[in-house]
């Protein structure tokens, strides 16, 4: 009987203690990604600021677009506004809600580090890679648009004409350019959308991303040149860091593993052999 009951309480011993040892193991394991996914955020949000000193012909040329697309809605701006505001009466509140609060920085974190926390705690790494990518573009891209607003100093529909520029101004009404919804919506969105081959998923994120920026035009809180800028400022940011974690091959452990199965035919033997 001593024997059962010793072999008994080594048994939930030594249970007791590979919990212990896996509980240990994997705050371990979160607290070396955080360190290592911090440290990556900084390097990344310092990439995109450097990237224009190793611009070559096509980026040059992609800016040259960037900035002659902004001029032409700058050049439509009074219209596109009459068009949204004729129809704002026709938008369900619903999507108006969400294309407020999807856009709103406080909400925007929560949503980011929702998946990113998800990735870091269930070690799922194509989930914790695009929580980074969604972090360290937003950073980023939060900081070039709050210091752009301040520098350019565009008024606001609602405080002037598409055409009024207060420069340094501390006026929120004179913070309109670009739009910060725009900027983080479609940061998340592109991110995420980037993990997915499948058309009509893209379009659905993409879709989903578009509410909030064109939310602002029905809001008459921004002009559609605003809007347009921030999409394409989250763009390029999240292709900026996103090709910089594979250059640097920062997070080549997120890439999803393929095994490929064969038939074996050997001496007295047949069997299916998986190729890493």
């Amino acid at each position: 009987m001593k024997k059962y009951v010793t072999g008994l309480l080594l048994l939930i011993t030594s249970s007791v203690f590979a919990q212990e040892l896996d509980s240990s193991n994997t705050n371990k394991r979160i607290w070396n990604y955080l360190k290592y996914d911090f440290n990556f955020t900084l390097k990344s949000v310092g990439n995109a600021f450097t990237q224009p000193l190793r611009w070559q012909n096509d980026d040059l040329l992609t800016a040259g677009g960037i900035i002659a697309g902004t001029s032409l809605l700058y050049l439509a701006d009074n219209e596109a506004q009459d068009f949204f505001l004729r129809h704002e009466q026709d938008i369900p509140d619903a999507i108006k809600d969400f294309g407020w609060y999807f856009g709103s920085p406080q909400n925007f974190f929560i949503i980011s580090s929702g998946v990113y926390g998800m990735g870091l705690i269930t070690d799922n790494q194509n989930l914790r890679r695009t929580g980074v990518l969604i972090i360290s573009s937003a950073v980023a891209s939060g900081i070039m648009q709050s210091v752009s607003k301040t520098v350019v100093g565009r008024s606001r529909p609602k405080t002037g004409s598409h055409d009024e520029f207060n420069f340094f101004s501390k006026e929120p009404g004179f913070h309109s350019f670009p739009s910060g919804h725009a900027v983080l919506s479609f940061t998340m969105a592109h991110a995420i959308a980037k993990q997915f081959d499948n058309f009509w998923v893209k379009a659905g994120i993409y879709t989903v991303g578009a509410i909030p920026p064109v939310s602002r035009l029905w809001a008459n809180a921004h002009w559609v040149s605003d809007v347009g800028l921030g999409m394409v400022l989250g763009i390029v940011v999240v292709d900026g860091i996103d090709n910089f974690m594979k250059k640097k091959v920062y997070y080549d452990h997120a890439k999803p593993k393929t095994v490929n199965w064969n038939l074996s035919f050997r001496h007295n033997t047949i069997g299916i052999v998986g190729t890493f």
